[in-house]
């Protein structure tokens, strides 16, 4: 079970975008990463390039990348604080628990 999903609000914990929420929009379990809505903003210089539709337009992009696992934490929906994640079994299935406030996420 992963403490971290698709759609959870987390908090960054570590980095140079420490303190900052946003919204999961990816997650990579292999490579144990996660692409954040807002954090992790990198700076790409894209050629042009060209195509049979057209061309397309070339310059500085701006765009997230991938975070590390270790460097997130959930935010607990009831309590509001970064929380780490427990597990408990509930009518035999595995739920994700908040360890500070012992509710379901």
């Amino acid at each position: 079970m992963n403490r971290v999903k698709k759609d959870d609000t987390v908090r960054v914990i570590s980095g140079k975008d420490a303190g900052k929420e946003g919204r999961v929009v990816h997650v990579y379990p292999k490579q144990e990463r996660v692409m954040v809505e807002g954090v992790n903003r990198v700076t790409k210089h894209q050629r042009q390039q060209r195509t049979r539709t057209g061309a397309q337009q070339g310059g500085i992009v701006h765009e997230e990348a991938p975070i590390h696992l270790s460097n997130v934490m959930p935010v607990c929906p009831s309590c509001g604080n970064a929380a780490r994640v427990g597990a408990k079994v509930v009518s035999g299935k595995r739920q994700r628990v908040c360890r500070k406030c012992d509710s379901e996420f």
